[in-house]
């Protein structure tokens, strides 16, 4: 199973940014771990923070990956393209966020992405993705029988 876990803008950050919030754990510690966890998948990583670079990775998806875990950070509450294109690929998508978007700001309680989504996991820190990774391999499993 491959697997792509893609994150979106001051992700690059994680480990040192605001960590009242988003905790110290860094992403090379997070990856490593799920590459132990599940020894029969590849995961490949990718983060950017430019709207135009998650939107073509996105769309490059498709016959490359089984799945994506999406953490779009704050385009989460503003992109409509990044939105079109998770809708307009045959690429299952599990969004994470680390915090809850719903105890936050206002202003993130609305998720463009969610509609289009297969699921959304948040509010677990850094084991959001680890919770996604699980849901997006179950339902491959199931669609797989």
């Amino acid at each position: 199973m491959k697997i792509l876990i893609l994150n979106g803008p001051n992700l690059n950050l994680q480990g040192r940014r605001d960590t009242s919030v988003y905790g110290t754990q860094t992403f090379d510690t997070l990856f490593a771990a799920l590459r132990a966890q599940y020894p029969n998948s590849r995961f490949d990583t990718f983060q950017s923070n430019l709207e135009g670079e998650l939107i073509d990775t996105v769309q490059q998806a498709e016959g490359r990956y089984d799945g994506i875990v999406l953490n779009a950070g704050g385009y989460t509450h503003t992109s409509v393209a990044l939105r079109d294109a998770v809708a307009a690929v045959d690429v299952p998508v599990v969004e994470v966020h680390i915090s809850s978007i719903l105890a936050r700001e206002e202003f993130r309680h609305v998720s463009l992405l969610a509609p289009v989504a297969v699921g959304s996991i948040m509010g677990f820190g850094l084991d959001s993705y680890r919770l996604g990774v699980e849901a997006l391999r179950l339902r491959l499993e199931a669609a797989a029988r």
